[in-house]
């Protein structure tokens, strides 16, 4: 199973080349689910109300498991697969890459707009950070007064991240833990037995 993936750091935007008088614009998108892709689709139209075509293509999942390449009305797989398939070569996932395509007057045949929107797509993320993110699962530890320097000490030994901290009549820490570091996170609290740690 895999922990960690790869993805683009910030949105990439209004990367244009011109092509036999067709006007091209590239954008790539951070994405984590199809409703964020469809408010990023709906932003471009609104934006580009005009625009002859908006084609694109996304990669969800941490081994690209989920995936949609649209050509939105141009010749079948002249569009939407060219710009999945520079995702793919990029090794990246949880990403949207549409070209907006304004008609140039000059029609560039299924080759030409093969070539076309693959440029448009390798244009965009080639101006993208590609960074490693990884798998994280939530801690939350609950504890009496009596354990809280040894609670402590264990986290800051192991590099979570604290998320929260409540210290009424007893100590509530929830802390972000990488999920390949869970088993031995957790068994640095084994001998604190009265802890009661939950997973969520």
């Amino acid at each position: 199973m895999s922990f960690s993936y790869q993805t683009i750091a910030n949105p990439v935007e209004e990367i244009t080349f011109k092509e036999k008088g067709s006007k091209f614009i590239g954008y790539a998108f951070p994405v984590h689910d199809e409703g964020e892709i469809k408010e990023r689709l709906i932003q471009l139209w609104q934006k580009y109300p005009e625009a002859t075509h908006i084609c694109y293509a996304f990669r969800l999942g941490i081994d690209g498991e989920r995936y949609r390449a649209n050509d939105d009305g141009e010749p079948s797989g002249s569009a939407g697969l060219p710009i999945y398939n520079q995702i793919v070569s990029k090794e990246i996932t949880n990403v949207l890459v549409a070209s907006i395509r304004f008609y140039g007057g000059t029609k560039l045949g299924v080759s030409g707009l093969v070539k076309a929107y693959k440029l448009s797509a390798q244009m965009a993320l080639d101006e993208a950070e590609i960074v490693e993110k990884h798998l994280t699962e939530k801690v939350k530890f609950e504890f009496s007064y009596e354990d809280q320097g040894s609670v402590m000490r264990n986290i800051d030994k192991s590099n979570a991240e604290v998320i929260s901290t409540e210290f009424t009549d007893k100590c509530v820490v929830i802390v972000r833990v990488r999920k390949d570091n869970l088993d031995n996170f957790l068994a640095l609290f084994e001998p604190l037995y009265q802890v009661k740690i939950s997973i969520y």
